[in-house]
Formats: C-alpha cells, sequence, structure tokens
C-alpha cells in the first residue's frame, strides 16, 4: 500500500492510503456533508482547486457514470475521505472512482479520521493544505505552504472562452458561465429554454446583440470581489432584462446592487441545508456549495429585499430587486446531486420572463453575431 499524507497549514498531518493520481497538490481544504452525489460533486466546478473532504465514510461504492457530471472535467484539486471500495457496483457504472480520479490527475487520500479533520475545520476555519508522498519533509513542507499563495482567477480557469447556443425554442436565455454545473442547462431545458452560455467577461453590448428574453448569473467557484467587472455589466443588463443568479451568481447580483460579501468560516457544502422563505414560511432543503456569503447588514440602503434565510444559521439564501423583480439565490435548486423541493425557483425566472417579454418582442437576435467573439 502506498501512502499519503494531508499536511494543513496549521500543523496538523494526517497518514492514509493514496489512491488516484500520483501528484502533490496545494489548495484549499474544504469538507462537504452529503451522503450520495460524490460524482456530481467532483465534476462541480465550485470546487474548483479545492481538495474535497467527504463526510460521509463511503465513497466510490457505485463507481462513475456517464450521465452525472456536472462539467465534461472535474477540476477538483484533490479528494479525502475515509474509504474507498475496491469494487463498486451499480447497473451504469462504468469506471472506478480511483481509475477516473487518476484519467483526470486528481489526487486522494482515504483511510484517515475524516471525523476529525472536520471538527478541525469546523473549529479552525477552511485552510491552505497539501496532499504529500510518503517521503516528503513534513517541516520543510510546511514552511513552503505557509508561503504558497493560492490563485484567485478560479472563474477565469472554469470559464468558457467562447460563447455556444443550446437551442430549443420558446424563452431566449444568456447563461453567464462562472463555472456553470450541466443541471442548470437540464432544469431549463426541461422548460424550454434556448440558452446561450457566454464567457464571465462578455460585455454588456455583446448580451444585447443576443435579445435575450432573461439573463441567467450560474454558480462558481471562488470570491465573487475576484471578477469586479462583471459588476458593471449586471447593473446595465438588469435595468432592460430579468435576471436569475445562483450561487456565485446570486453574490455578483447583490455586489452590483451595492450590497457587500463575506468569508464564511469553513462554508455550506451540502444537500442537506433548510431554507426558509420569508413570504410564505415555506421550508426548503436545499444543495448547497459555497465559502462566501451575502453580509446581512449591507442589504439596508440598496434596492434589494431579503426573501429566503438558512435556518441553521440565518445567513442570507435569497434577494430580490424591489423596483426590477429579478431575483439570486444563494443555493442550488437544480439539485444535482440533493433534494429538488427548490426547483420550483426556476418556475419563477420563466413567470418572470413572461411579464417582461412584451417591452422586447420587436427584437431579434443579429444572425451576424459572432459568438466566438464574445468576450470584451
Amino acid at each position: 500500500m502506498t501512502t499519503r499524507t494531508l499536511l494543513l497549514a496549521d500543523g496538523t498531518h494526517m497518514t492514509g492510503e493514496a489512491f488516484g493520481a500520483d501528484r502533490q497538490v496545494t489548495a484549499e481544504v474544504v469538507f462537504t456533508t452529503g451522503m450520495t452525489g460524490y460524482q456530481e460533486t467532483l465534476t462541480d466546478q465550485s470546487y474548483n482547486g479545492q481538495i474535497v473532504t467527504f463526510t460521509y465514510p463511503l465513497i466510490g461504492n457505485t463507481g462513475i457514470n456517464r450521465d452525472d457530471m456536472e462539467s465534461l472535467f472535474p477540476t477538483t484539486a484533490g479528494v479525502v475521505c475515509r474509504e474507498v471500495p475496491r469494487l463498486s457496483s451499480n447497473w451504469r457504472d462504468r469506471q472506478s472512482l480511483d481509475a477516473f480520479l487518476k484519467v483526470h490527475g486528481i489526487p486522494g487520500l482515504a483511510g484517515i479520521d475524516t471525523r476529525a479533520l472536520v471538527r478541525r475545520l469546523r473549529t479552525e476555519g477552511v485552510m491552505k493544505g497539501v496532499l504529500l508522498g510518503p517521503d516528503a519533509d513534513l517541516e520543510v513542507e510546511l514552511e513552503r505552504l505557509r508561503e504558497t499563495e493560492l490563485p484567485t482567477d478560479q472563474i477565469a480557469q472554469v470559464s468558457t472562452r467562447t460563447a455556444y447556443p443550446s437551442p430549443l425554442g420558446g424563452h431566449s436565455v444568456v447563461l453567464f458561465d462562472f463555472g456553470l454545473k450541466h443541471s442548470i442547462l437540464r432544469e431549463l431545458g426541461k422548460r424550454g429554454c434556448a440558452v446561450t452560455v457566454v464567457p464571465h467577461d462578455i460585455s454588456a453590448d455583446r448580451v444585447r446583440a443576443l435579445a435575450p428574453d432573461g439573463i441567467m448569473l450560474s454558480n462558481g467557484p471562488g470570491d465573487p470581489k475576484s471578477v469586479p467587472g462583471v459588476q458593471e455589466v449586471i447593473r446595465e443588463l438588469q435595468e432592460e432584462y430579468p435576471i436569475f443568479g445562483i450561487c456565485m451568481g446570486h453574490q455578483l447580483f447583490c455586489l452590483a446592487n451595492g450590497a457587500d460579501t463575506y468569508k464564511l468560516r469553513f462554508g455550506h457544502r451540502g444537500f442537506n441545508h433548510p431554507v426558509r422563505d420569508l413570504a410564505t414560511g415555506r421550508i426548503d432543503f436545499t444543495s448547497q456549495n459555497h465559502g462566501y456569503a451575502v453580509d446581512p447588514a449591507s442589504i439596508r440602503g440598496t434596492e434589494l429585499e431579503v426573501t429566503q434565510i438558512e435556518i441553521n444559521d440565518e445567513t442570507i439564501e435569497g434577494v430580490r430587486h424591489r423596483r426590477l423583480g429579478s431575483f439570486s439565490v444563494q443555493y442550488h435548486p437544480d439539485a444535482a446531486a440533493g433534494p429538488h423541493d427548490a426547483a420550483h425557483i426556476f418556475d419563477d425566472f420563466i413567470a418572470l420572463m413572461d411579464a417582461g417579454r412584451p417591452a422586447r418582442a420587436d427584437l431579434a437576435p443579429r444572425s451576424d453575431l459572432a459568438l466566438t467573439e464574445g468576450t470584451h
């Protein structure tokens, strides 16, 4: 058995069994509480550049299939879990987790006390970590780890570089790609939307040339303040089109409207987060994956109103623009993986486009638009 060690920036280290790719990686170490959906988690680009710790003790028992990918290629930096089975079994199984990680260059660590690791991260907050081989000098590596600056251009790493369409008919939706999950496209497709996915740094004029009925701001990794140019584009477009933001899109929508964000101690990552709608009292269990949240005090004095909160810690989970009706949610209503309680939020977006569509009925997409030239 080959060993591997996880070394945290506070000096904590845990040694266990190596699996996946044979390489050393340095990244932020986070944890997720989902009991299912490890494939969706690993291919969710909101985890870009992070070492993901699974709290559920057995990961990989159903293997990897072709249908549950949330992106074409995973960009997760590393995987930590309690146990990885030697054999996987499911009628859709095409590849073991170990083989999947090797193909995509992602190292894994198993056989450690993940409960102790999660307690550490909950107490001290998420922190930098490095996955090391068996012969590493821990003192040298700790000094190097503490000096390492992690990249901040995570959205630029995962966003598409060229726009691309998925035409179906019905409502025309422009979807900003900050690291989108394929399940968002599936939910819009179920509702007959023709979606054009565009780069995160596209200009407002290029979006106008597509003459959308509505605009979606996708999920994505990292700090929302790392892409300040997007805020001005959102401010321009929200005056003309209905906007719906998810996760990173929610945070960017709030920043564009004068609110502020802050980093959570250990974030919300999992599929069991209860969210209360303040108007109706309805409680939905939701899928979440974010390390930042909107500051409630910063909402005062803006045109935003809080619509939903997280029951566990009362963080903001939804806002609506008082004058324009555009809205955003911090969780993932596309529910991949996770409960489907909040899928109705997509219907609210459809209704918002229905209400705003007549004002733009005379517009038509420009046939000469070069989608491959969609960036600034």
